[in-house]
């Protein structure tokens, strides 16, 4: 079953129908796991493909429990053990490349959804060793990690947030219900129309760079490669994003928020901040801290303290790389994410220590700073991402097609154009916001929504019928 698509819609519809039926929690927790495990069912081939993944589940739930009973204890070898343990199952069920061949499962088998259900057990695992969380039962605990709206492709939301929502489970109200409809709607929209006009462009431009004849031809179809990615990506994504959140609100669930337009990021630790937000604040909880923490224990010095905070980054950003993919390019990924944030944190300290606190941080809200800092944070994020689409083959042949001259014209004139546009685009809506219906803004009004609700359905469902080719598939769902 595809999500977002009507079919996954219509099992939702009728699922919510049924679960909204009762008013015992109870009942609605059984309705809830018939559901998580349904979906879950409609994703495998048989028992036998479904039975690692059920592994995974209960050997992260032994070791949870486990954490919970040597909670006040000393058992911080045994809890080492439970964590590598844990990261070791996950990774030889992922088949990464530092475990010999021979040792992999020599029948198909079911991962969909495994890399969003590890960081929850996980998650579970170190919470309870310190013993931050409630005794869970085993109906909580699959509804928890098999929680149908998030098992694809996240949010990755934490268990006390989760149990916090299952104990109340709010039923829907009219106002909560239109707005959830509404983002249904525009996840569906950015997935089966806007996903699908950036990845059609950045195909149709793969194929005409190598028969381009002239600087310009070449330029402008580099440019449209390197651009139109980051945008498909975006949309696919976050379109995820609003339909599952949508749905989830019909079963009272609040998932977190995955995006916080994060193209108009100043820099490029704050767009991690913006971006797979529920993925960097995991990273950030449970790395970061951590590591930084261990860091400054093992150097207490005040001058160093900065620079720790550059190690911490770099490692934590390079895992996120890791964790995308087992192949060579998916870690030269990860070098990439965490070089970014770890020279974007250097510089950030050496501009202070050079210019003093206030003054960089008067350049940092100078407007033409800021502009020029967007443009750069979007050239930068597309580069990376060459690693995350493409072979190492797709992108020397790239080069080649470009050549040195070419390849800098591209960069250079991303980086001006991402700052035009972005900077464009600000303007435009914070001029629309100055339009007012009463006092809130007309771009805001319930009428405007409403007609903006009915165009984009109507526009997402002709598109869908005249299409010649399906909506391209989530990109994430393959994490």
């Amino acid at each position: 079953m595809n999500v977002p698509s009507f079919e996954f819609l219509a099992f939702a519809a009728v699922a919510a129908l049924v679960f909204n039926l009762f008013r015992q929690a109870g009942w609605r927790q059984a309705v809830l796991l018939a559901t998580n495990l349904i979906f879950f069912a409609s994703l495998v081939h048989g028992v036998v493909a479904c039975l690692p993944f059920l592994l995974f589940l209960t050997v992260g739930y032994g070791l949870m429990r486990l954490a919970q009973r040597t909670a006040a204890g000393d058992g911080r070898l045994l809890f080492g053990t439970s964590v590598v343990v844990l990261i070791l199952l996950f990774a030889w069920l992922k088949q990464y490349g530092f475990f010999p061949a021979q040792v992999f499962l020599d029948f198909p088998y079911a991962t969909i959804g495994l890399s969003y259900v590890f960081f929850r057990v996980l998650h579970l695992v170190i919470d309870a060793r310190g013993g931050a969380l409630p005794a869970i039962t085993p109906l909580a605990y699959i509804n928890y990690t098999l929680n149908f709206t998030a098992l694809i492709s996240g949010p990755i939301q934490r268990y006390p947030d989760y149990q916090e929502q299952a104990k109340r489970m709010a039923r829907p109200h009219l106002v909560g219900a239109g707005r959830a409809l509404e983002r249904i709607a525009v996840g569906f929209f950015k997935v089966f129309l806007l996903s699908h006009v950036f990845h059609d462009l950045q195909l149709q431009a793969l194929g005409a760079l190598p028969g381009a004849v002239g600087t310009g031809a070449l330029v402008t179809q580099g440019l449209i490669i390197a651009a139109s990615y980051p945008l498909f990506l975006y949309c696919n994504f976050s379109g995820y994003t609003d339909v599952v959140i949508g749905v989830g609100y019909f079963f009272g669930l609040r998932l977190p928020e995955n995006f916080n337009n994060p193209f108009i990021a100043e820099n490029f630790i704050n767009f991690w901040g913006r971006w797979h937000m529920s993925l960097s604040n995991w990273l950030k909880t449970y790395v970061y801290n951590t590591l930084l923490m261990r860091l400054m224990e093992r150097f207490p010095s005040r001058a160093v303290e900065p620079f720790l905070g550059v190690v911490a980054f770099f490692v934590t950003f390079f895992l996120v790389g890791i964790w995308h993919g087992q192949t060579s390019e998916f870690v030269m990924f990860g070098l990439l994410q965490g070089g970014g944030v770890a020279v974007n944190k250097l510089y950030q300290i050496q501009m202070a220590l050079r210019l003093g606190k206030k003054p960089y941080k008067a350049l940092c809200a100078n407007p033409v700073y800021l502009i020029a800092s967007r443009g750069l944070t979007f050239t930068w994020f597309a580069f990376t991402l060459f690693w995350f689409w493409s072979t190492w083959g797709q992108i020397e042949a790239y080069y080649a097609s470009l050549g040195w001259l070419g390849s800098l014209l591209v960069w250079g004139c991303l980086w001006v154009g991402a700052a035009v546009v972005i900077e464009g685009v600000r303007r435009a809506w914070a001029l629309l916001l100055r339009l007012k219906a009463g006092d809130a803004p007309l771009a805001l009004s319930r009428y405007t929504r409403t007609v903006g609700f009915t165009v984009i359905a109507t526009l997402t469902t002709v598109f869908i019928l005249l299409a010649n080719s399906p909506a391209p598939d989530i990109v994430y769902k393959t994490f």
